[in-house]
């Protein structure tokens, strides 16, 4: 057998990331309760010692960076699809068939990297709530920057793109309880539209 160089061995930024990723797809699949230390070391292939090795606050420190990490994911999808097509309407209906596309293709297991840990959490774990806050009012800005740059007026398009994000939270969690996209992709054409009646400036 050959011998392993340092140049084979994952990096420390590695190992990280893995333990990152594997503890965001257990709190989307499992929730934060069920969703242990021991479990995350096995899904990351990591020693439970590596995972208090990069995260010395244990769970409740590593589950704040995987929301982190799981809302940037999110933004970079809603981003992908709000650049999709010049028209805003399309592009707002563009997020909606993205997410039925990524959860059809998890097979209805990777629901949002927010809303189960932080409802479950809310009140108890401190940290958990402000990082939840944090990634919905990023999502929602980057809607509101799509929809005034269309033209909408600035304050339509702030209570616009709280009502998108509120429609693709709750069309996924349709989706994946039952199984079928067909909720986000009703919600791909009531948002079209919403957009489209929007007041332009």
């Amino acid at each position: 057998m050959a011998a392993t160089t340092p140049r084979d061995r994952p990096s420390d930024g590695d190992t990280r990331l893995r333990i990152i990723r594997a503890t965001a797809a257990l709190l989307q699949r499992q929730g934060y309760e069920s969703t242990s230390v021991k479990r995350i070391a096995g899904a990351a292939q990591a020693s439970p010692s590596s995972v208090y090795h990069f995260f010395p606050g244990g769970k409740q420190e590593l589950a704040i960076e995987a929301m982190h990490h799981g809302a940037r994911e999110f933004g970079e999808m809603l981003a992908k699809g709000l650049a999709s097509d010049p028209d805003p309407a399309e592009a707002a209906a563009a997020c909606a068939l993205l997410l039925a596309d990524d959860l059809r293709r998890s097979e209805w297991s990777d629901g949002c990297p927010v809303a189960v840990t932080a409802l479950e959490t809310i009140g108890r774990v401190p940290g958990l709530q402000e990082a939840a806050t944090l990634a919905l009012t990023g999502w929602r800005n980057l809607v509101t920057a799509r929809l005034t740059e269309s033209g909408i007026t600035p304050a339509a398009a702030h209570t616009l793109a709280g009502t998108v994000i509120s429609m693709l939270e709750g069309a996924e969690l349709l989706s994946r309880v039952t199984a079928d996209d067909a909720p986000l992709r009703d919600a791909a054409v009531h948002l079209a539209q919403l957009v489209r009646a929007a007041p332009r400036g």
